[in-house]
């Protein structure tokens, strides 16, 4: 479970038994969904960027975001996390310091949320690509030809037809987002029931995706409506 620091709870100071850290197992829980439903908001949104970017920018935007895609995709997620969850901090803080501002002391849940967001968004990036070029170009040669601005045409037309394609990668990033908050635990706890407690989290990860997979499996189903399925 999920727990960063930055005023939001310490394993530490409760109870050491196994019934006493039950209620605190929940509380990171639901901490746990915090961080990945906004880090997994936050990659959607960069992967929406970077997808577009590398298909249709110029020539420095699409080198850019090849470089970010790369780096984030070579480098072990846990050494992602600890370089943008404390040395991002402590360069921002230098750089406020540079320009005679104070530093700021930043969320443990925003840090969270925009290190998952960031490592997300580098996924995502390729999952939307490969779903963009998937969708027929006489679809959105129609939507051009009725005169629809590029805005219009991403909205009404590319994203529409690209979500059958892209959803098994997103549902995939999904499930690693939530896995990904157990990477952001900077806990102190002391407990002799050490199995007891990791077996816990451990079931409540699997229950979140087992759940997921339901609610994933309706929505691919309902987006497929009207495709015909491969023979």
């Amino acid at each position: 479970m999920a727990a960063p620091t930055g005023g939001m709870f310490d394993l530490s100071l409760l109870a050491l038994s196994p019934p006493g850290w039950g209620g605190v197992l929940l509380v990171g829980f639901l901490h746990s969904l915090q961080l990945a439903f906004g880090g997994y908001i936050l990659g959607m949104l960069i992967g929406v960027g970077g997808a577009f970017g590398k298909l249709y920018g110029g020539p420095i935007l699409k080198d850019l975001l090849e470089v970010y895609t790369t780096v984030i995709r070579a480098v072990p997620e846990l050494v992602l996390i600890l370089l943008l969850y404390y040395a991002g901090t402590d360069a921002l803080n230098a750089l406020l310091g540079l320009m005679n501002m104070p530093p700021v002391d930043i969320s443990g849940l925003v840090a969270g949320i925009f290190v998952i967001g960031v490592v997300q968004g580098a996924y995502a990036t390729e999952v939307l690509r490969g779903a963009i070029k998937a969708v027929p170009p006489g679809q959105i040669e129609a939507a051009r030809a009725f005169g629809m601005s590029p805005l219009k045409v991403m909205r009404r037309v590319t994203l529409p037809a690209m979500l059958p394609y892209a959803i098994p990668g997103l549902s995939n990033l999904w499930l690693i987002a939530t896995k990904d908050t157990a990477l952001l635990a900077v806990v102190g706890f002391s407990t002799k029931a050490y199995m007891l407690f990791f077996l816990a989290a451990g079931v409540l990860y699997l229950l979140l995706t087992l759940v997921s997979n339901v609610v994933i499996g309706i929505i691919e189903r309902r987006s497929r409506r009207g495709i015909a399925e491969p023979i």
